[in-house]
């Protein structure tokens, strides 16, 4: 299935972009959890490649799909903390700051339809 393979692949570059600009997802780990701002991010990605492998794997994909829901969940702290402190984040436009709070469910959504087929 296309959106399958779509989604693994987003999670898997996703994942290893940690690895590669870790600095950029350091510096949206929320203030009270800046001081395990690196750990967090690595594990996050390591999650995140984990969970896109998953997706493909047959045996794995619905228990993929739910620890990508629970990815999911547990970064939105991250995205709340960017809308509600845009002017920490200049580069990236206040809209799409909001618009990411939205995201966020759909993309779960799409996690789990996709992995329960």
């Amino acid at each position: 299935m296309r959106s399958r393979r779509l989604l693994a692949n987003l999670f898997i570059g996703a994942g290893a972009n940690h690895f590669v600009m870790p600095r950029a997802y350091e510096q949206i780990v929320p203030p009270r959890l800046q001081g395990h701002a690196k750990r967090i991010v690595q594990v996050s990605g390591v999650a995140e490649i984990a969970g896109g492998v998953g997706v493909l794997v047959p045996s794995m994909r619905r228990l993929a799909g739910l620890g990508l829901v629970a990815l999911l969940a547990a970064v939105f702290p991250a995205n709340v903390y960017m809308a509600r402190e845009p002017e920490r984040f200049p580069r990236i436009p206040r809209w799409a700051l909001y618009a990411r709070l939205a995201l966020q469910p759909l993309m779960m959504l799409w996690a789990w339809r996709a992995t329960r087929q």
